[in-house]
């Protein structure tokens, strides 16, 4: 089962901060710049070496891209679509809508302010205590 398991590429990755950048704009100085390709496969190789289910693997996913910071811009909101996608493409749901009230979250799970269960929570069931400082 575990090899059935769609993993996004480095270049699908940069693909998608292309993406992010262009659909969800923030700052005008946004720019999709790779920093570190090899922080993008570390995030991959993370996910696929995780132990747990597909949530599981998803968690390190976004909590990866977030904390290895390999673009210059949208790390986060990068982060975000590739877990949805990696989610969607092996048949999971991911029930956190798109809202940007959750870049608060996405800023706490930066800083590590949120637990491995409580991400896994979040993107299972769309639920999340408040991050505050």
């Amino acid at each position: 089962m575990a090899n059935d398991i769609k993993y996004p590429t480095s270049e699908k990755v940069i693909e998608y901060n292309l993406l992010a950048l262009t659909l969800i704009k923030v700052k005008k100085a946004d720019q999709p710049k790779v920093l570190s390709n090899h922080a993008i496969v570390s995030a991959i190789e993370e996910c696929r070496q995780a132990e747990g289910n597909i949530y599981d693997k998803a968690v390190h996913l976004l909590k990866g891209i977030i904390q290895k910071h390999p673009f210059a811009s949208g790390n986060r909101r990068t982060a975000f679509i590739v877990a949805k996608e990696f989610l969607l493409s092996n048949n999971a749901a991911f029930r956190v809508k798109d809202d940007p009230a959750h870049a608060r979250v996405m800023q706490g799970i930066r800083e590590d302010y949120y637990t491995h269960e409580e991400i896994k929570e979040w993107i299972k069931n769309g639920k999340i205590r408040e991050f505050k400082r």
